[in-house]
């Protein structure tokens, strides 16, 4: 009985180490894919910053009397 149960205790400590590797490579990806996704968030905030700009810059164009292409041209800064 008591080789039973030692060979046992040696089959679940792989298991345990199995388990536990398999956890934390878990909880890595977790936080990957939310450092991930908080980088996208961030440059969608700048991409709406460098668009509202843009807008302003073809707005002032058009008040100076460009007409629409060279207003978009000036701005891309062609």
């Amino acid at each position: 009985m008591t080789e039973e149960n030692s060979s046992r205790k040696k089959d679940c400590g792989g298991k345990k180490k199995a388990m536990l590797a398999y956890g934390v490579i878990q909880i890595s990806a977790s936080v990957v894919s939310a450092i991930s996704l908080a980088a996208i968030a961030l440059s969608l905030c700048a991409l709406k910053q460098q668009s509202k700009a843009f807008n302003t810059c073809i707005d002032l164009s058009l008040e100076q009397g460009l007409d629409g292409v060279q207003a978009v041209r000036y701005c891309n800064g062609g």
